[in-house]
This record gives C-alpha cells, structure tokens and sequence, in this order.
C-alpha cells in the first residue's frame, strides 16, 4: 500500500480510503453485516487505514461501529472519518445532539476526520456560524472529540475557493474524475487547496462506478489495447493518483473482488505513475463516453427516497445504458429494476409527479423530474408498456390454469 502524508496532522494515509456508502447490502436493504465485516478486515490487513462514512449513509456508521466490536483493536489501526448533516442543524443544541447519536452509532469516543456533509455555498457556512459552529467545533477540538475538522463539497469552483477562505479547516473532500476534470471544484480547486497545505481527499473516482463498469465498448477497446491486463476501475484510480495534489481516494468496494483489483492498484499509486502515452488516451476517452452518457447520475441515492416511490437512479442507469451500450440493454435494466408491471409497487419514470423534493438533494445538480421524462419518454413508451402488462397478464393467466388443473 501507498501511503500520503497529510500536511496538517503528520498522518500518513493510505492512497485508497473506504467509502463506507456502498457496503454490501441484503435483500431488505440493510447492511449485510458479515459481508461488510469480512471487507474491512481484509481492507485494513492490507494497508487501507481511512474510511469515510456519514449520518445519512443508511446504517453505514451503526455497521461501522458493530465490526469494531466484533474485532477488537481495529479501531485504532484506522483514521474514521464521518459527516455532519447540515439540513439536520436547525439550533444550537443540534450539534451535540447529532455528533453524540453519530459516537453511540461508530462506538468509539472521537472521530479523526470530522466533515460539515456537502457545503455548497458560503451562504452554508455563515448560517452554521450563526448557530455556533465555530465555538462547538473549537470545544469538541479541545475535548479531542474531533481530531481534523473538514468539508466536502458539491457546488461551484469560485465558492469552493471562497470556502477554502472562511475557516482554518484542516481538509477537505471533493468529487473528481477523470470524466469530471473540470465539474464542481475541479482540478483549480483541487490545486488551490493544496497550496493551501490542506489534504485533499477524493469522492466518486468511478462516478459511481460508471468509469468502471459503464464505459462504451469503444472507449473500453482503447483501454484495452493500451495494457490489456488492467482494468477500468484501475485506470481511472490511477489517473487520480498520477496527481501529487491528492492524497486519498475513496472507493465503495461492495465486494472482495473490487477490494482486490483496487489494492493491488494502489500498490503503485505513486505520484507520476501514468506514462505521457497514457495520459494521451484519457482524453479519448472522456469523448467517447460524454457522447453516450447522457444523464450524470452518480448513483448516490441522496435524492432517495421518492415519495412516489421512482427508482430514480435506477432509471437513469437505464436511460445511460441504452445509449453506453445499447437500446435492448437499456430497455432490458429498465423493466426489471423499474418493476413497469408492477401496479401500484411500480417505480416507473411515470409515476413523477415533478414535486421537486428529489432536486434540493442532488450533489449534481440534476433536473431530476425533467430528466425522468426523458428517461420515459424513451424507455417506456405506451406500445411498451401495453406489451409488458399483457405479458404479465399471461403469465398470471398460464399460473392460474395451471394452478387449477393440479
């Protein structure tokens, strides 16, 4: 494992960090505890030692804290990095409140890297000031309740660099890829920050695993011909770790697999490991897929849950792969992960009812309801829709018969 050094604690980080959002999951959405168990440990014995979690990470920081019980010691063979909801701060004594429901849930009493969740604009920062949070932040420094106090970002360059400005913070955490160079704080916040000798840790490297898994057989050919053993996922780490500027890399490996191909990675994640022939061919790339990506959808599930119940990342996923891949593939993931046939436990593209709750929470800032009707516009015309019922209403009637004749 590689490791990086953060400037302002002395702390040596391991190159590749654990996004702790997309553990492994069971069938009834929770946290598929022995899964996510056996991840961590393997993680940690092989040189991974940050892993970021949040409040709102659907039981991310409660599995968190039940490994720590399970394996003693591992606790303090990591730097645990966790986030502060800030819509959820509406007083004062809503500081303490979260802070100690997060300590309870991760069993431990201190987080290393502490994180305000997703400031998007100064404008966030002065009302949090307003509540407090420069005094509270201060009182839990003192206690060494928080360690590094930072923030992640999802909102424009010149109000990242003016964030950058309004507080002695300690890190920081963005979204960047190589599809992305250029989106949100980019590679000029990326590089400002650093000058600031702030460590920079890095969100959605895969764009939600798209640069790994969802790359058009054209771009992927490329990648292919250029080192033939190495694999998408590596290419786009790598092109990140290629920048001195970053120090760790978070990737939700939700299973064995990815945690190997992802370390076996970062064993050579030096600075300048990319050689100028492969930094050619990024661009290509990067062509290529703008071409047939049409929605940026990252698969977070922050705009989740709908309240007409739309698989909105699902369908998105869809409408992308019709055009990645191609319109078979596309109305294939459409059916089966949108349930079209399902009545009422649809969560079809056309059950938007555009009330706007989705779009306040997107960190892309996606229009979501007009996104979704182009989704079923094109994925579920009425010709389609017919088709899917009457097949169902087959199927229901060939069950039935032969229910009857047994």
């Amino acid at each position: 494992m590689q490791y990086r050094t953060d400037p302002k604690s002395g702390n040596r980080l391991s190159a590749l960090g654990y996004g702790c959002m997309r553990f492994p999951r069971n069938i009834t959405g929770q946290v598929d505890l022995d899964k996510a168990a056996a991840l961590v440990r393997s993680a940690v014995e092989r040189g991974v030692n940050y892993f970021d979690t949040a409040y709102i990470y659907g039981g991310s920081e409660a599995a968190l804290g039940q490994i720590f019980t399970r394996s003693p010691g591992l606790r303090e063979k990591i730097f645990l990095a966790t986030k502060l909801p800030i819509f959820l701060i509406k007083s004062a004594d809503d500081f303490d409140r979260i802070f100690n429901i997060q300590l309870e849930r991760l069993g431990t009493d201190y987080i290393d890297y502490y994180l305000i969740h997703s400031l998007t604009a100064p404008a966030n920062w002065e009302r949090l000031c307003a509540l407090g949070a420069e005094e509270w932040i201060a009182k839990q420094k003192a206690a060494g309740r928080i360690r590094q106090i930072g923030f992640s970002f999802h909102g424009s360059r010149l109000d990242f660099e003016r964030l950058l400005e309004m507080y002695p913070w300690e890190f920081t955490l963005i979204q960047y890829n190589y599809s992305d160079e250029n989106y949100q704080a980019g590679k000029a916040g990326l590089q400002k920050a650093a000058a600031m000798g702030l460590p920079v840790m890095v969100m959605e490297p895969l764009l939600g695993g798209r640069l790994a898994t969802g790359l058009p057989k054209k771009a992927a050919s490329l990648l292919k011909k250029a080192e033939p053993d190495r694999s998408h996922a590596a290419w786009g780490l790598r092109w990140l770790w290629d920048q001195p500027e970053v120090t760790t890399v978070l990737s939700g490996m939700g299973g064995m697999a990815q945690l190997d191909d992802n370390i076996r990675s970062a064993e050579a994640a030096a600075p300048g490991c990319l050689t100028e022939a492969e930094r050619a061919l990024y661009p290509q790339v990067v062509k290529i897929f703008r071409e047939s990506y049409k929605i940026p959808c990252t698969g977070c599930n922050y705009c989740m849950p709908c309240p007409k119940h739309v698989n909105i990342p699902g369908g998105f996923a869809a409408y992308n792969a019709s055009y990645a891949v191609d319109l078979f593939t596309g109305f294939a993931q459409y059916t089966t992960g949108m349930n079209i046939a399902g009545g009422k436990d649809s969560s079809s593209a056309r059950n938007c009812v555009n009330c706007g709750a989705c779009v306040k929470k997107c960190p892309q800032n996606i229009d979501i309801p007009a996104q979704l009707a182009r989704v079923a516009r094109k994925l579920e015309p009425a010709p389609m829709r017919w088709g899917v019922k009457l097949n169902a209403k087959l199927h229901e009637v060939k069950y039935l018969d032969k229910r009857t004749k047994m």
